[in-house]
């Protein structure tokens, strides 16, 4: 699959309140499946925000709850969905960011390996210890949330032993560093010459504004899409044509020195 079209679902996220964000989701989700997307990604925590507090009360099983509304919806709108929930494992919970197909099979599922002590992510869930990427039909795409995209060495990993040719990010990155949210996924692009897909948040969540945003940069490091302040439906078509080229042309992952870094 030489063209892919994604979308990506730029959410004000209403904090603690999963029914009123799943509404919002599956509208996007319909949208997208409207407009003949093969892949919709949503932000980091789409259905609580940060409600950690209450993490445990609005997380689910894997198989149930949210993630088996989304298995549903995949199905129903035929299109793959990936963004994270929180997860409940026995008595911990984690940040975990599902990959389904458009037939509803979970392709794999990532938890966030980096917690984010500004959020408190790390007094109330418990971090991954492995990173995920999947053989798609489209080529081997990788996972990642938010905070992971400031640890260049995760995405280089993916790239260098995965042979990752996209790189899904599913975020609630503030709008008070939004310069740093776009110069880091600008980064990722270029080193790795590879898509970069990365979803954000909009608006003031339980008192952090959230900076949207939300981008599609191709392998060369020029913007695909993207999103501004507002909830927005953002779709854009890719060429992955476009990372053989980039690769062929400057041979800067061929030339890596493992030897000495």
């Amino acid at each position: 699959m030489a063209k892919l079209t994604i979308s990506l679902g730029q959410m004000n996220i209403a904090l603690g309140n999963p029914q009123k964000n799943l509404v919002q989701a599956e509208r996007l989700i319909a949208e997208a499946s409207a407009r003949k997307s093969h892949l919709i990604v949503l932000p980091e925590l789409w259905s609580s925000g940060y409600a950690l507090e209450n993490a445990k009360e609005h997380a689910s099983e894997l198989n149930k709850g949210v993630f088996a509304q989304l298995s549903t919806w995949a199905t129903q709108y035929k299109i793959s969905i990936m963004g994270s929930i929180l997860e409940k494992r026995g008595l911990e919970v984690s940040n975990s960011a599902p990959f389904f197909a458009p037939n509803g099979r979970m392709m794999g599922v990532y938890r966030k390996v980096h917690l984010f002590g500004l959020m408190d992510e790390n007094k109330y869930l418990q971090e991954g210890g492995s990173l995920v990427s999947l053989d798609l039909p489209w080529g081997t795409t990788a996972l990642a949330i938010c905070y992971d995209l400031r640890f260049p060495e995760m995405f280089r990993k993916y790239v260098l032993e995965e042979k990752a040719r996209i790189l899904l990010i599913s975020a609630e990155w503030p709008q008070e560093r939004l310069a740093h949210w776009q110069a880091l996924l600008m980064a990722r692009a270029i080193e790795n010459q590879c898509y970069v897909v990365a979803c954000n948040s909009v608006g003031d969540t339980g008192g952090t504004v959230f900076g949207g945003h939300s981008t599609i940069i191709d392998p060369w490091g020029r913007i695909v899409v993207q999103g501004g302040y507002e909830p927005n439906l953002i779709t854009a078509d890719i060429e992955l044509d476009l990372v053989d080229d980039a690769r062929k042309r400057i041979s800067a992952l061929q030339d890596v020195r493992r030897d000495l870094y």
